[in-house]
């Protein structure tokens, strides 16, 4: 693989416009695909074989009225027992049939004649039912809603306009741009070249652009979810720049070494970016491997920035070359773009953060990550013990993690929804924001009809029951939907066994199907599902690193090693996430305005991410480990030499990455907040915990013994050539051309 990438390099070097030319196509091609087949994202989150699933398609057949979004209108009047005077039901009855000629609308229920009063006579929730689900329900739609109550108002009177029909995709503002401003500040201190900053930048932009538009593009025959293209953007961007970080660095090291352009950007490609190939395919494979718990949203998801950080990986390998090509030896730093390429200009060079050859010079070594790896492998043993305490403290909140998907309770202050959610609950309680729906399904009216009053019953006697609204019949009379109010919120673990208890009542009723449902049963099934394919999913991960650092390595306990410091990082971050959007501690430093359960596809969304992550810092700094032992260095040697000349790189890499990701957390929306925050601190554990300080310890500790491999798994395991091997066999009878 190394030998094929050094020649795409020189060959993107040589042809650099032509390949320009082709990438603004795409890019162009793919901006004008995106602004005309755009379709719509999908707020909500379906779950096909679930109970509550199969609710709502039963509904959609046989009770299509009773199907599309639906929102509840929180009004609260200035006086208590206002709503009983003429002048109160005047207003009421006056809001009512405004809503009810909304766009869109099917029609409003007076809350005076179902009683949905409060007992004070101060609050009440007009119901208006939409003729189209939330996805479909348009923006023009949304914001007439949003604004009706306006003559109530002008009197005195709260009008809080929510529900489901209220979702919406996230808004991705300026505040995100921080971490891109951070990033380009990361890369100008470690190139010490506003050419090489801003060219890596771009190269990324242009990667991160291509992916997003043709995202949106396919979104018109795919469905999205509104967070896919969000997720898409934080990996496309991180992992962009930094993949151009890692072969620009390589290239201006071969330049120094004496190397002419053209020779320098094919070795760049066939080593940093053959590491950057098997980087960038791990994450693909871990996030396209979402696909294997058969959830559909969640494999949009993983699908969506997989395909971005595909193209993050082509546009690295094809479109930075043909850009280095046009900079030349504007790259490095002014002091050095003169010096004589006689090969030993490199000594000099301060900004070297990439491999070297073996022997390296007193200044090299008195650098930070020579420093730094001498200290971590002189104490290994320390070192190690209090890495592992560390991690385990902040792993202590994981076992109290919830799940749940987001809901108006924990919205940002000040939003609609939020505004409705607490007028509703001061009015009412918690639990008519998670209010459930039962459908009773016969196959004759008849048999409807039996079964209902035995339905109510039950869900009558059943504890946590506040109320049992009266049921809703279909036109044909074979369905009825009965209302249920808790008596608590739909995110309370109470709420959850209440769902348990109703569907266990009722699960004996003759002649006719009971199946709950709502926005609160889909939330409790979604996150129960996820819960369960979460350990598959992790051990999944996990041996497929073992396999791919094994096939690398051409190591059985390094691949180990690199797994248990996964779990290491992964439970470090789900303690740590908990402990801030869970449990509230420091919410205030994020932003985060209600601390709640976590959104119940981060957890795997993060596995699979930070995967991909850990597998990357692992390969560029063990593989310089690697190398050096292969050419006869002793395995402390190897260690000091990988750690010192990596350490750079990889810190500008991890910080990169900690500045996009740790953007996305100034954004409003608590579900982006919380994948930008986990994804931050995953990356800063993974990066400066486990991979800088214990790796080296423990490779060190282990010394020889971490690069054996059984004779017969070494015959049997392929070579993938991921440090270049085949490369330097085929340049050794070349003689490398100087500028």
């Amino acid at each position: 693989m190394a030998t094929l990438l050094y020649r795409l390099g020189r060959g993107a070097l040589r042809r650099r416009r032509l390949v320009v030319a082709l990438w603004l196509v795409v890019l162009v091609g793919a901006g004008l695909a995106a602004a005309t087949l755009r379709g719509p994202t999908a707020s909500n989150f379906t779950m096909p074989g679930t109970e509550s699933q199969r609710a709502l398609d039963l509904l959609a057949d046989q009770f299509p009225a009773a199907s599309g979004a639906t929102g509840t209108i929180a009004v609260k009047a200035p006086a208590d027992g206002q709503l009983a005077t003429p002048q109160g039901q005047a207003v009421v009855q006056e809001l009512v049939q405004q809503a009810s000629t909304l766009p869109g609308v099917v029609g409003a229920v007076n809350p005076l004649q179902v009683g949905a009063v409060s007992p004070n006579g101060r609050y009440a929730l007009v119901q208006v039912q939409f003729a189209t689900g939330g996805d479909d329900v348009t923006d023009e739609q949304r914001t007439a809603y949003e604004e009706v109550g306006a003559a109530a108002k002008a009197q005195g009177w709260q009008v809080a306009p929510g529900g489901e029909v209220l979702g919406g995709e996230p808004e991705i503002g300026s505040t995100e741009a921080l971490g891109v401003l951070v990033a380009a500040i990361v890369l100008i201190i470690t190139f010490g070249s506003l050419v090489a900053a801003g060219m890596t930048m771009l190269n990324a932009l242009i990667g991160v652009g291509a992916g997003m538009a043709g995202l949106f593009a396919l979104s018109g025959v795919v469905q999205l979810t509104s967070t896919a293209p969000i997720l898409a953007l934080m990996l496309g961007l991180a992992v962009g720049i930094d993949y151009s970080l890692f072969i620009t660095s390589r290239h201006r090291q071969n330049l120094l070494d004496g190397l002419s352009p053209e020779e320098a950007v094919g070795r760049a490609v066939g080593t940093a970016g053959s590491a950057v190939v098997f980087a960038g395919a791990t994450v693909v494979i871990a996030l396209a491997g979402l696909a294997v718990v058969d959830i559909p949203f969640l494999t949009v998801m993983g699908l969506a920035a997989a395909g971005t950080v595909t193209v993050a990986v082509l546009v690295a390998i094809t479109l930075q070359p043909a850009l280095l090509g046009f900079a030349g030896r504007r790259v490095l730093p002014r002091r050095l773009r003169s010096v004589p390429t006689d090969g030993t200009a490199a000594d000099e060079d301060d900004s070297d953060v990439t491999d070297r050859p073996a022997g390296t010079t007193t200044e090299e070594r008195n650098r930070f990550g020579f420093r730094w790896a001498r200290l971590v492998t002189r104490f290994r043993v320390p070192v190690i013990l209090v890495g592992l305490l560390g991690l385990g403290l902040l792993a202590l909140p994981t076992p109290d993690m919830r799940l749940a998907l987001p809901g108006a309770a924990t919205a940002a202050v000040g939003s609609p929804a939020r505004v409705a959610n607490d007028l509703t609950v001061e009015g009412f309680g918690a639990g008519f924001t998670g209010r459930l729906a039962v459908v009773v399904a016969g196959d004759t009216p008849q048999a409807t009809s039996a079964a209902v009053p035995q339905v109510t019953a039950l869900l009558q006697r059943t504890e946590n029951v506040l109320a049992v609204a009266p049921p809703q019949l279909s036109p044909d009379g074979r369905t009825a939907l009965l209302g249920v109010v808790p008596k608590t919120g739909p995110t309370d673990e109470a709420t959850e066994t209440l769902v348990h208890d109703i569907r266990g009542a009722v699960s004996g009723i003759p002649d006719a199907d009971v199946l709950l449902t709502g926005v609160t049963a889909i939330g409790i099934d979604v996150s129960e599902k996820l819960s369960d394919a979460l350990p598959i999913y992790l051990l999944l991960v996990v041996g497929l690193s073992v396999l791919l650092l094994m096939l690398v390595f051409r190591s059985l306990l390094v691949p180990i090693k690199a797994a248990l410091g996964f779990l290491l990082t992964v439970a470090a971050t789900f303690g740590i996430t908990v402990a801030v959007f869970q449990q509230g501690h420091l919410a205030d430093l994020v932003g985060l305005d209600t601390p709640g359960p976590l959104i119940s596809f981060l957890p795997i969304l993060l596995i699979g991410i930070l995967f991909g992550l850990a597998m990357d810092y692992e390969v560029f700094l063990v593989s310089r480990m690697r190398e050096d032992f292969v050419h006869g260095e002793t395995a402390r040697q190897a260690t000091i030499s990988g750690m010192g000349h990596g350490a750079r790189v990889v810190t500008a890499a991890a910080l990169i990455m900690i500045s996009v990701f740790g953007g996305f957390v100034f954004l409003e929306d608590p579900v982006i907040k919380s994948m930008g925050f986990a994804l931050a601190i995953g990356v800063a554990i993974d990066a400066f915990v486990v991979r800088m300080t214990i790796v080296p310890a423990v490779m060190s500790l282990l010394g020889d013994r971490a690069w054996w491999l059984p004779r017969w798994l070494n015959r049997a395991l392929p070579n993938v050539d991921i440090e270049g091997e085949g490369l330097r066999t085929h340049l050794e009878d070349r003689t490398p051309t100087h500028v």
